[in-house]
């Protein structure tokens, strides 16, 4: 149950879940969750904490999730601790076998959960290996499959893994965003009160928030930060935008290549960008923002994807531990002169923030409202509401 090898290795007694690649290789765990077969992008993500936000988040869609820390679902699961209202992502992949839950905020057992939500667990994995594995490889295609009396067809895997075509290409947005507007009025959560209900002001800031495959605690630091939030799908054409009459845009999270989304976004972004309002992008919405300039995307060798990446601001050196999920990077080549930078990996010095010079209009690579996370970057969603007010 160790890392994979060419040569499929044989089924251990009583394993009950596989990893199966495109040349081949196997991995055999004890499978939880939902019973079945998956075809993905494989990833790792480095969060010690937030396995259920990270399982729900739409920019998820299509991938295979390996937790670096290894005791994942000891706290269960909850109905407040969901970024959306199905998990995202195909599995997850984790070291220890899934424990009995230990937390107050339990009420379904991780593996139940799972299977409620129709997602494939495999434990016993060594996904230390599984993580390096990625590093010099790049995120490989798995299928992955758990059967109860660990019967599984390895050929018929492993032809789902070699025939998926790759992220590359694949618009998802689409497929994960709200199919029609809503408003959002709830704001943050605390310990013993929950949600706080219907907490926007109505006199405040207007914004409208396009849906790529936004996390609902996006919504909630929009409205802590004092705005008023109406969602609209990721398709919305500038007409049904403006006709809410908003005092600014926002730009979401998702999955999926930022060029293919971009061929309907775009065009409207640019519109948006014409009307002078202000206009705020993170992840998806970062990579579309550059798009619209005029910048350029690419899929990059492994991505970013935990609750502990550092970023720096360009303007004082200052460091903000961050949340990441993304597979694609803005390049700084052939970015225009009225872009500036503004935020920087210390991983890997990748461009993780720009700001136009001649409009009212930043974003940032990384997901700034902490779910999983740190609040470092809270500020973000307050600069926003203070550029409308």
């Amino acid at each position: 149950m160790a890392e994979p090898t060419h040569a499929r290795a044989p089924r251990p007694q009583g394993a009950t879940g596989v990893i199966v690649f495109a040349d081949g290789r196997t991995i055999w765990g004890q499978g939880f969750g939902a019973t079945g077969e998956a075809v993905g992008e494989l990833c790792f993500n480095t969060s010690m904490t937030g396995y259920q936000e990270v399982m729900t988040d739409p920019s998820y869609a299509r991938q295979v999730i390996a937790f670096t820390f290894p005791h994942i679902g000891n706290v269960g699961s909850n109905e407040e601790d969901v970024e959306a209202s199905v998990a995202h992502a195909l599995g997850a992949i984790v070291r220890e076998p899934v424990t009995s839950p230990s937390n107050f905020r339990s009420t379904v057992d991780f593996p139940d959960w799972m299977a409620e939500n129709d997602r494939i667990g495999i434990a016993g994995i060594d996904t230390r290996a599984l993580t390096q594995l990625v590093r010099r490889e790049g995120p490989p295609t798995i299928a992955i499959a758990h059967d109860e009396k660990g019967e599984f067809d390895l050929d018929k895997l492993q032809k789902m893994a070699a025939d998926w075509p790759g992220l590359e290409g694949m618009d998802l947005a689409k497929e994960v965003s709200a199919k029609q507007l809503f408003q959002w009025s709830d704001g943050g959560w605390e310990l013993g009160e929950g949600y706080r209900l219907d907490h926007a002001d109505p006199k405040a800031p207007h914004v409208v928030a396009i849906d790529y495959g936004a996390k609902r605690n996006i919504f909630r630091n929009l409205v802590e930060a004092g705005a008023r939030v109406t969602v609209v799908p990721a398709d919305a054409s500038f007409e049904d935008i403006m006709k809410h009459e908003p005092d600014g845009f926002f730009l979401s999270n998702g999955p999926g290549d930022p060029a293919a989304t971009g061929e309907y976004a775009i065009p409207v972004i640019r519109q948006l960008l014409e009307t002078g309002k202000p206009l705020f992008g993170i992840c998806l919405g970062h990579q579309l923002l550059a798009l619209a300039v005029g910048g350029k995307t690419a899929k990059m060798f492994q991505g970013h994807r935990g609750a502990n990446h550092p970023v720096q601001r360009c303007e004082d050196g200052a460091v903000e531990i961050t949340s990441m999920n993304h597979g694609f990077a803005v390049m700084r080549e052939g970015l225009p002169n009225t872009v500036r930078e503004t935020h920087v990996s210390l991983f890997d010095d990748s461009n993780c923030g720009i700001e136009l010079t001649d409009r009212p209009a930043f974003s940032v690579q990384y997901h700034p409202e902490a779910s999983p996370g740190p609040m470092d970057s809270f500020y973000l969603f307050e600069k926003f509401v203070g550029m409308m007010k």
